[in-house]
């Protein structure tokens, strides 16, 4: 089964990316105009469309494919899906949609970035024009009453949406609120450069704003207590950040900001063992988001010294 029940009229399925358990998830959400939440990588497709079966949903009836953002584990998969889909349109930021409808050069980055993960991930194919939606705001109607309302939520990536059930009051934040690990019940940044503090702050708070019943994160699974998450994940980023400045203002390396980052970040203390063992936290957590947040305290230390 790749399915899970999780709410009314909100299922996940398990996308089991290049054979991991628990580490990308896309959402349906049904009722009788059923959405797509996150495609997730090319590679997982073939997982996705085995959980839309399972459910008894027609491929011809899904309108939406809703992407948080164009990163290839959230919409890296949606032209490789819209094959699929014959009358489904994805949704997506308008700084994203390009490289949605010509992935070339998010390829190339993605495999300079990520290296062994991206061919885990696989390689995105283009998206007809006429078929991307570009939206920053908006409503969709999800039928039964339901809708699902579109914020833009950016700093992890300046192309990055979440969405608001309306069935649950749920959100799916992407990698806006970090990644969720159900099997620590904790959650760590996610914080790739380029990360901007100031701008994830504001999409917190917009998402806290809401009193969000539950959290349906991408990576991995539906969280409790979402509110009193999102302060807390508040909280962390600006502890890294605070912790990243004090390395960069002493001339500290990457590895000594990490590993301070490890031993001062509560989280981390119980997480990091887990993370460091990871086949891909290991590349994704301990590197690209502490390299996000080193990068951001320099780029802040600079000017400061100008």
């Amino acid at each position: 089964m790749h399915t899970k029940e999780i709410g009314k009229n909100i299922y996940q399925v398990e996308l089991n990316t290049g054979g991991i358990a628990q580490l990308i998830c896309s959402y349906i959400v049904t009722g009788s105009n059923p959405i797509l939440v996150e495609s997730g990588p090319t590679n997982s497709i073939p997982n996705l469309l085995s959980g839309i079966k399972e459910l008894g949903i027609k491929p011809e009836d899904i309108r939406y494919v809703a992407v948080t953002h164009i990163h290839l584990d959230h919409g890296g998969g949606a032209g490789t899906l819209l094959k699929q889909l014959p009358n489904a349109k994805v949704i997506v930021h308008p700084r994203g949609a390009p490289h949605i409808i010509d992935p070339e050069r998010l390829w190339l980055s993605s495999q300079s970035v990520l290296g062994f993960v991206s061919d885990i991930f696989g390689k995105p194919e283009p998206t007809p024009k006429d078929r991307v939606i570009p939206l920053t705001e908006g409503t969709i109607d999800l039928g039964d009453e339901g809708k699902l309302s579109i914020l833009e939520t950016v700093g992890h990536a300046s192309h990055h949406l979440s969405f608001h059930e309306s069935f649950n009051g749920g959100v799916f934040p992407g990698d806006a609120a970090g990644t969720y690990l159900p099997e620590c019940d904790a959650v760590v940044p996610t914080t790739p450069p380029p990360f901007l503090l100031e701008p994830a702050l504001t999409s917190l708070d917009k998402l806290i704003a809401l009193n969000p019943t539950a959290l349906y994160f991408s990576h991995f699974g539906k969280a409790n207590n979402a509110t009193n998450r999102l302060k807390a994940y508040k909280e962390q980023l600006k502890l890294w950040v605070k912790i990243a400045e004090e390395g960069e203002r002493e001339g500290l390396s990457f590895e000594q900001i990490r590993d301070n980052i490890i031993a001062q970040d509560p989280i981390m203390v119980q997480v990091g063992q887990f993370v460091k063992e990871h086949r891909i936290y290991q590349k994704t957590v301990m590197e690209n988001c502490v390299r996000g947040v080193v990068g951001y305290a320099k780029q802040k230390l600079e000017k400061t010294i100008t």
